[in-house]
């Protein structure tokens, strides 16, 4: 998540959902985006299996259905609206146009509601209601081909700035998909450069001894971690992640992403896998950090990733990281990595946080490929007890 100074007063918190039973952990058997990993005052997750309905004639959103899970194109559906009042977008009902006549009626619908990427985001979906990729859409433009039966009615609820992922159903993360909706953070792109500091250190530790021990604290969504076991072959990857429905979503993702690569714990990010005290080479992790008194300013954010995923406690929006960051202390081996996301102003914070502990060598900021302080990185201190996972950081700031 992208905090800056842009934020607005937080209203006041609606009541919480009914409590969730907890879902059983997932084992080795078993992508993410992000919860807390420290409460699970969350919205439950949607029914996975249950068919959305549609109604062609939609110009605005009152009761949303999530999508089902699946292929964007294949095996999933698309959320709906019941709303009365309006012609489609781009036409009378029942007419026929091309692809490129709704797109381009789709392009202002989109502009007008204030959505930033209006054609993209248009494109995008009229490639999910096809199954085909981005490209083969425009060459299905240049083709002169029908639009998509159902486009008007995503069009109308991106209109009211249900994210774009949340009707695909899926985001995309470091060259794979991973299933997302309500009750789940949606993975950003400068999370990606997270992850790829994480899965450098472990791959630098598997060089060095064959082994690479990696746990994501608040994994979410599941993103970090499933990104860290597909492009590190061989590496043991735990993920911890304590709200119910991003949980869930995990699981799901871990399942279809990388099965059988990572260990979810349904836990307390600050007090989970005991087991591992000392031994882990890099703990990585995005927990919320939003002041509590601000609120993101797009509607995508502040009306749909749940307020558990966001927030992050205390005056300073540093309380769960504060938890991470002695968690990260007590799993790290000597020498062990911990690469801890935070808002781009936290960057000072972030590194007093780290080396207020006494337990790290002293802590630098890495960027995101934006050049905005992204993270905090620093290495356990203690005897050498294995091999170095430092990064780079000729280009970090400390």
């Amino acid at each position: 998540m992208n905090l800056t100074d842009d934020v607005s007063p937080r209203p006041d918190d609606a009541p919480p959902p009914d409590d969730a039973s907890p879902p059983d952990v997932e084992t080795r058997d078993g992508r993410t985006s992000r919860g807390t990993g420290t409460s699970s005052d969350s919205q439950t997750p949607p029914d996975i299996g249950a068919p959305a309905g549609k109604d062609r004639n939609v110009r605005a959103s009152v009761r949303y259905s999530p999508p089902t899970l699946g292929r964007p194109g294949v095996g999933g559906s698309h959320g709906s609206a019941e709303v009365g009042g309006g012609p489609a977008v781009g036409g009378s009902p029942g007419s026929a146009r091309s692809l490129a006549q709704a797109l381009r009626a789709a392009q202002v619908a989109l502009a007008a509601a204030g959505v930033p990427s209006p054609r993209v985001d248009a494109e995008l979906l009229a490639a999910h209601l096809l199954g085909v990729s981005r490209g083969e859409l425009q060459a299905a433009v240049i083709l002169g081909r029908p639009a998509p039966a159902g486009l008007d009615d995503l069009v109308a609820l991106r209109a009211t700035r249900v994210p774009l992922q949340h009707l695909t159903g899926t985001a995309p993360f470091r060259g794979f998909e991973i299933a997302v909706g309500p009750g789940v953070f949606v993975p950003r792109p400068e999370t990606e450069q997270v992850a790829q500091v994480a899965i450098d250190a472990a791959a630098a530790a598997f060089r060095f001894t064959g082994r690479a021990l990696v746990v994501d604290l608040c994994t979410g969504s599941g993103a970090i971690a499933i990104a860290v076991a597909r492009e590190v072959p061989g590496a043991v990857v735990h993920g911890v992640e304590l709200d119910v429905s991003a949980f869930t979503w995990a699981r799901r993702n871990a399942h279809l992403a990388a099965p059988g690569a990572v260990v979810l714990h349904h836990a307390d990010a600050r007090t989970a896998l005991v087991e591992l005290d000392g031994t882990v080479d890099v703990v990585v992790a995005n927990p919320p950090y939003v002041p509590p008194g601000a609120v993101p300013m797009d509607p995508e954010v502040a009306e749909h990733d749940p307020a558990v995923a966001l927030y992050g406690l205390g005056a300073d929006g540093l309380e769960v990281p504060r938890g991470i960051v002695a968690a990260a202390a007590r799993l790290l081996r000597p020498g062990g990595l911990l690469v801890l996301e935070h808002a781009e102003v936290q960057d000072a914070a972030a590194r007093a946080m780290v080396d207020a502990t006494g337990a790290f060598a002293a802590a630098v900021t890495r960027n995101d490929l934006a050049g905005r302080a992204r993270m905090v990185v620093a290495q356990r201190g203690g005897p050498a007890g294995g091999p170095s996972t430092s990064p780079d950081v000729e280009h970090s700031r400390s």
